[in-house]
């Protein structure tokens, strides 16, 4: 697909627009000023993939805290200020990579313009980021939310930003319904070349929040719009970076870890597809390597499938036979012992666990 020019925006090490790689992003649910629990946090996020934290800065006590949440961590850190001006400028004395800045409630221009003269010292970007939940009653159509509302309400602090000579901006438009989200998006990217950051906010819990997020982020990825992506789930964050690196990965846009192919099963099943492709994915894990693994059921599609794949299953009556680059490798394997040496081949070829991602800002 082809991708929307954005300029190039860096927050640490991590470029994000100009045609870098789509990066991703989460944000902690502790209590900032809680380090310890936040660092752990952090980490996990990373280790499942996340490119660029963001934390709460509700007081002055959490914006201090990001001196020492920086202390222990590598990945960088994005403040979310909301209401109080000062917070922001104390997040950037305590060394945040980002700012994040609702202009539904941060409104005084004077104060935008002075954190604005603070970051660029820093060499720190702002993100405006305008949700529709608090969007501010100026931009309000007939009482309603619209999108061209959304969009005038960021154009309206860009033009701060850029009126007092700050670019490093990156742009975001969330609601929660998707239409909405979308057409928003739609419009101000037709309005200049800022990085987007994509997400729907509130998209509900479990199954409801990861369709309407995958729908809404994917239409303006697949559009090619897009530059950063944050999956919004309640619960343990680190679900938030799982669903959107499968949303990267199914639109062909970053690759990590496996990819899977799975028979959605019928009659003519003989083995246990959905256990072994659940038990296969869970004990691989840790791999980072950007492999296709099939698991078919029957030769109908799954002879295609497992030689088109890395590694693969076609299933018989109680038995599979393992394949791995088209080819056959164990044939006949009882149920039984299927995964175990299907791991033993994915294991033994790749020397254990691996990654490898290929992009510029790393996994």
């Amino acid at each position: 697909m082809e991708r929307r020019d954005s300029r190039t925006v860096w927050v640490g090490a991590i470029a994000i627009g100009g045609g870098n790689p789509v990066v991703v992003q989460s944000m902690t649910n502790t209590r900032t000023s809680d380090v310890p629990a936040t660092v752990a946090q952090i980490r996990a996020l990373q280790a499942a993939g996340c490119e660029l934290v963001r934390v709460a800065v509700p007081d002055m006590e959490s914006a201090r805290a990001i001196a020492r949440i920086k202390r222990e961590v590598t990945v960088p850190i994005a403040a979310d200020i909301h209401y109080d001006p000062r917070l922001a400028l104390a997040a950037l004395d305590a060394g945040a990579d980002k700012l994040r800045l609702n202009p539904g409630n941060i409104r005084d221009p004077g104060a935008i313009r002075e954190i604005a003269a603070r970051a660029a010292e820093r060499g720190v970007p702002i993100r405006v980021g305008v949700n529709a939940g608090s969007l501010d009653q100026r931009f309000l159509k007939g009482g309603e939310v619209t999108p061209e509302g959304m969009a005038e309400a960021a154009l309206w602090e860009i033009s701060l930003l850029e009126g007092a000579g700050f670019r490093d901006i990156v742009v975001s438009l969330k609601a929660a319904e998707v239409g909405l989200t979308v057409e928003a998006n739609r419009l101000l990217a037709r309005e200049g070349d800022w990085p987007l950051h994509l997400g729907i906010t509130e998209p509900g819990p479990d199954l409801e929040g990861v369709v309407k997020s995958a729908v809404g982020i994917g239409l303006l990825l697949w559009e090619g719009i897009g530059d950063t992506i944050r999956v919004s789930l309640p619960g343990d964050p680190v679900r938030e970076v799982e669903v959107a690196w499968e949303i990267l990965k199914a639109l062909g846009l970053r690759r990590r870890g496996p990819s899977f192919v799975v028979c959605p099963t019928c009659g003519r099943t003989g083995i246990d597809i959905p256990g072994i492709a659940a038990e296969i994915r869970r004990r691989l894990a840790d791999l980072r390597d950007p492999v296709t693994i099939a698991v078919m059921g029957c030769p109908v599609n799954g002879l295609k499938e497992v030689e088109r794949a890395d590694y693969g299953i076609l299933g018989g009556k109680g038995y599979g036979t393992i394949y791995a680059g088209g080819k056959v490798v164990r044939a006949k394997v009882p149920e039984r012992r299927l995964v175990d040496e299907f791991l033993g081949v994915v294991r033994g070829e790749r020397g254990g666990s691996g990654s490898a991602d290929g992009s510029r800002n790393g996994p």
